[in-house]
């Protein structure tokens, strides 16, 4: 490991105290990208009933999500930013949501398989001391070449499907099933950054460029 990949590595802490924001969320893609962006972070995963509300539209579901993960942390660290984010994919209108085995990964697949769907990361940035709620949705176009029923088998015994929305990664195997990302593409992987850092520098928060 590199000196600057040490460093980078090091700016997951232990110490709240020292965090400059709380993730709330133990997803290894966003810790990944907090991680190269060189923010001082902690880590706290709340637990929240992710049922989707009658009626509610995906995008509003995403970003109720997002909101109530961070507030459920900000309630327990209420002198820290503490930044929430829900990523889910679309279909038709349907959420299309983590997989419960391998038969529902080779359905969601088979699904999208040849055809264009919308992800969608709700994200919040929120601090109980001083009352701010900031949110926002990013939303990007995602094509799927047309998959054989072996292609699907395949990635499915691959165990990548599982913890993963719409049953696919895009920064892993699963981006061998794609065939064009319209938008961001660290909205499709968990957090999309520029909106991330777009509600940072909403807030007049210190600079992300020197965090270490």
């Amino acid at each position: 490991m590199t000196p600057m990949k040490q460093q980078k590595a090091n700016t997951k802490i232990t110490d709240v105290s020292k965090a400059k924001i709380i993730l709330a969320s133990s997803s290894p893609r966003r810790i990944a990208y907090l991680k190269e962006l060189g923010v001082r972070f902690h880590c706290v995963a709340p637990e929240i009933d992710e049922t989707i509300y009658e009626n509610e539209s995906p995008r509003d579901y995403v970003r109720r999500l997002a909101i109530l993960k961070a507030k459920t942390v900000a309630k327990l660290h209420p002198q820290v930013w503490v930044l929430g984010a829900d990523t889910t994919v679309v279909v038709d209108n349907e959420v299309l949501g983590k997989p419960k085995n391998s038969s529902d990964a080779k359905r969601m697949l088979n699904r999208l398989s040849g055809r264009t769907h919308h992800v969608l990361s709700g994200i919040a940035l929120v601090n109980e001391n001083r009352m701010k709620t900031k949110s926002a949705v990013s939303s990007t176009r995602v094509t799927f070449r047309s998959l054989s029923r072996k292609e699907i088998e395949c990635y499915t015994n691959t165990g990548e499907p599982f913890d993963k929305a719409g049953s696919y990664g895009a920064q892993g195997k699963g981006g061998l099933l794609l065939k064009r990302i319209e938008g961001s593409f660290s909205n499709v992987v968990g957090l999309p950054l520029e909106k991330f850092y777009e509600l940072w520098i909403s807030e007049s928060l210190p600079s992300l460029w020197n965090s270490p």
